[in-house]
């Protein structure tokens, strides 16, 4: 996300405050080989109350982070008041996508990744093996190629020059329990199908908005365009021209912060 001046104004504007965390086996947090969307819903409850942040809060995930943000909408919706989705990574397995659909969404991936989803989703337990062998192609997005990046996601990729830096100190304790767990969760086998969530602010005491550029390599739009469709309380909004690295502009990432807060106390 960009934090520069102009979205520190938004922040400042709205009285926002931030909290941001390592989930398990990233940085200095411990690994959990148990991990689940619910255990991280769990995670975020207890942090919020050992830092006292209130009875209430809102939650925000990006790319990965939408299996946190759709596991807190499925266990802890009495805890927010709000929640965003920002090109969330999307399970091609969820029993609510029409098989055609999730189909020809998944096959539109680079060939590399069709491997590496189906061995992290039928296979979990070959997901390390499989992402650091060296006779086939890893998960491109682990292997950080650019074959995944839209046009627009080239021209940001030199804004985002420091954050990649950062990746070995996020990956310390090592790359199994950090990015290929998060493989496994996030194409493996769900406790739920978020295609099945009821509205959690039925007497619009609160929002749930999903943020997606219309030319997202790594997230097909059309299968957050069909999530919208089954769950109308989602608000909705599609970037034209932007691919998935689009919270990186500060315009961009200070509007997605204003829109839940317009026209509320």
């Amino acid at each position: 996300m960009s934090m520069t001046e102009p979205v520190l104004d938004v922040v400042e504007e709205l009285r926002l405050y931030f909290v941001s965390f390592d989930r398990p086996g990233y940085g200095e947090s411990d690994p959990d080989p148990r991990r689940t969307p619910k255990s991280l819903a769990l995670d975020i409850e207890e942090l919020a109350d050992h830092l006292g942040l209130g009875y209430k809060f809102y939650v925000v995930g990006f790319s990965m982070g939408g299996q946190v943000v759709w596991g807190c909408l499925k266990y802890i919706p009495h805890r927010l008041s709000g929640a965003t989705l920002i090109a969330p990574v999307v399970n091609y397995w969820w029993p609510g996508f029409p098989a055609n659909l999730s189909a020809e969404a998944y096959y539109r991936q680079i060939r590399q990744d069709h491997w590496a989803l189906y061995v992290a989703h039928h296979t979990p337990w070959l997901t390390y093996w499989w992402n650091t062998q060296k006779w086939f192609p890893a998960s491109a997005a682990i292997s950080m190629k650019t074959d995944i990046l839209s046009r627009q996601d080239l021209e940001i990729l030199p804004m985002m020059a420091e954050k990649r830096s950062n990746r070995p100190q996020a990956t310390l304790q090592g790359v199994f329990e950090s990015l290929h767990r998060d493989l496994m969760i996030g194409f493996g086998k769900w406790e739920f199908d978020p295609m099945d969530l009821e509205n959690p602010f039925p007497n619009n005491e609160g929002s749930v908005h999903l943020w997606q550029g219309d030319e997202d390599i790594m997230v097909p739009s059309s299968l957050q365009r069909y999530i919208a469709q089954r769950l109308p309380w989602i608000d909705y909004h599609e970037v034209p021209g932007a691919g998935h690295l689009f919270t990186a502009i500060p315009q961009n990432f200070g509007q997605i912060l204003k829109v839940p807060f317009l026209g509320r106390d």
